[in-house]
């Protein structure tokens, strides 16, 4: 019944079960008592019927129904105990995968992020999850005491009357051949299903986060048309799951019903010629309904079984993705914690760079050196491979060709653990907590006490505008920034990167949209980085990187130019082109060239 992929699952499941293997057992040991209540009914009613009532015996008539009503009660007790301890049992479990999951969600390579929706990894971390917790665990539980308790049942009416047993067993095969071809049907349906909710999911939080522009240009109806096909390959595909389970829960139910009919119309014939007693015949039919049911909720425990597999198909992709270190050589710590702990030198010797294996190259033979206190600014076009080289030093993507040392030691062979306190990024795209502007610089790091956090706002002159809100530092954010000016989360995230220490400062300069008030502290804050911190930046403002120490020019991810401010305007190239559109005028040019 189980592939050998579910067999994994299931002993994937039950790695993280052992933690809790006393209350599992506490449940598991109420299975002989549930399958012994199950088996002490029929036969009390056997006791009843036929002996009791053929010998006029009131006294122990009333004493056999109380035994009766006695093992109903006991057997109640026994499968509450059972469910509740396997229940807890699951639940804690799966908490427990939960916490595994999201830890290693953390530890994912940027690069996983890049490629896959935020909304399919939700959907695994929330309904896969939560799909295992709820059903997969109370099928489980229903389906072994249920298998248990039907074999035993069987086993019992063979040793009481093997003919009458042998009209359920011959109706059997056919039951049990459609419930597998049926399950087989199932696994591939729950598969697209899963997989169409977790685009669904994943298409539906990229709208909310967009809804504005959406609401803006009226486009509700082409994205509700997308939506509702996502919406529209889950339904075909659970429509499908509800034919074969009503189909398979009708049939179940038709062969109870004509097995049933079977035996009344086999087991009259055999009382009424005394070869078989009127209590064995009445607790067969009870016992065959106890036989029957479970197999008719094996249909829908299947289908949620198979669900659950469904859902272990994408949570699974989460547990073998390789996190940032696997998968690498890296350099034993002894020997990469002493150079690392001052930055001296980073250098990029031929470094090509392809997003895929087929895909064309995005930076090619690049080579510059930094050294420490020096400044790079990074200048191009769009897709001229300006990110990609922020990317590959902040290890986002690691499988590169060629060389970059950091310290004279290849940086694929150090862990991020070893790497990253030398470096402080400043992105185009800032995030914000709906936390205060304090945690938002310091995000919460021990090391970084409110003095540090001043300074760091200080520094960039985040301070000006910080100190004229209410609460100051205490200021608690909206979502992502929305009460602060484009501007100000920028000075926020400028603020933030001088505050966490790093000895390289990565900046992708932003000054869009920013009103000229802020904009020119954002331009003060950039010169000051550029004057005292060792940096690496991509430009978008000329201006700002004049007195950097290499400006590199990048075209189709290669360095077309390379050298100071005036070394670059004297040879009248690209650079000089796109400084004469950035000004407006050639003033800057011709002076350059006069020198």
């Amino acid at each position: 019944m189980l592939k050998g992929v579910d067999v994994k699952y299931l002993k994937h499941f039950f790695k993280f079960a052992k933690k809790y293997k006393k209350t599992a057992l506490i449940g598991i040991a109420m299975l002989p008592l549930s399958v012994a209540t199950s088996l002490l009914f029929p036969w009390l009613i056997i006791q009843v019927i036929d002996v009791q009532l053929g010998q006029n015996d009131f006294a122990g008539l009333m004493q056999y129904v109380a035994y009766l009503v006695l093992v109903l009660i006991a057997g109640y007790v026994v499968d509450t105990t059972y469910a509740y301890n396997l229940r807890k049992t699951g639940q804690l479990t799966i908490t427990d995968m939960r916490a595994v999951l999201f830890e290693r969600v953390l530890r994912l390579p940027r690069s996983y992020f890049d490629n896959t929706p935020a909304g399919v990894t939700l959907s695994r971390l929330t309904s896969d999850l939560e799909t295992i917790g709820e059903t997969f665990v109370q099928s489980v539980v229903g389906l072994v005491k249920d298998s248990i308790n039907t074999i035993a049942l069987l086993v019992m009416m063979l040793f009481i009357d093997w003919k009458l047993t042998l009209i359920v067993l011959v109706v059997m095969p056919p039951v049990m051949y459609l419930t597998v071809y049926v399950r087989n049907r199932l696994r591939a349906l729950h598969k697209i299903t899963r997989a169409s909710l977790a685009r669904g999911i994943g298409y539906l939080q990229e709208l909310l986060f967009g809804m504005s522009t959406i609401q803006m240009y009226r486009a509700e109806e082409k994205v509700e048309a997308k939506y509702n096909g996502h919406i529209d390959e889950f339904l075909v595909a659970q429509k499908k799951i509800n034919k074969y389970d009503a189909i398979l829960f009708s049939f179940i139910s038709g062969v109870t019903s004509v097995t049933i009919g079977l035996m009344i119309w086999y087991g009259s014939e055999q009382v009424l010629a005394g070869t078989l007693t009127l209590g064995v015949l009445i607790a067969f039919i009870n016992t065959l309904e106890k036989v029957f049911v479970p197999i008719r909720d094996f249909t829908s425990q299947i289908a949620s079984i198979q669900s659950s597999f469904a859902a272990f198909d994408h949570i699974e992709e989460l547990f073998v993705e390789p996190t940032e270190e696997q998968g690498r050589t890296l350099l034993p710590s002894h020997q990469v914690q002493q150079p690392l702990q001052e930055f001296v030198s980073l250098e990029f010797i031929n470094v090509s760079f392809r997003y895929k294996q087929d895909a064309p190259y995005v930076l090619k033979d690049v080579s510059f050196v930094l050294k420490k206190g020096h400044q790079i600014a990074l200048v191009g076009s769009t897709g001229s491979g300006k990110s990609t080289i922020m990317r590959l030093i902040s290890k986002t993507y690691q499988d590169y060709e060629g060389s970059i040392l950091l310290n004279g030691i290849e940086l694929s062979k150090i862990s991020v653990d070893d790497s990253a306190h030398l470096f402080s990024m400043m992105m185009q795209d800032v995030h914000l907590f709906e936390e205060s502007i304090e945690f938002n610089i310091a995000l919460g790091k021990p090391g970084i006490d409110r003095e540090q956090v001043e300074q760091a706002a200080r520094y960039v002159y985040a301070d000006r505008f910080i100190e004229q809100l209410p609460r100051s530092y205490d200021s608690v954010l909206d979502k992502n920034g929305s009460n602060l000016s484009v501007g100000q989360t920028q000075l926020i995230s400028f603020a933030r990167a001088v505050a966490q220490g790093g000895q390289i400062m990565m900046l992708d300069e932003a000054t869009s949209s920013v009103d000229s008030i802020t904009e020119d502290l954002i331009q003060k804050a950039m010169q000051r980085l550029f004057e005292e911190k060792t940096v690496i930046a991509i430009a978008h403002r000329l201006s700002t990187i004049k007195h950097s120490d290499q400006i590199l020019v990048l075209e189709k991810g290669r360095i077309v130019e390379q050298g100071n401010h005036r070394q670059l305007v004297s040879i009248n190239g690209i650079y000089a082109g796109l400084l004469s559109e950035s000004t407006g005028d050639t003033s800057e040019i011709d002076s350059a060239e006069a020198i």
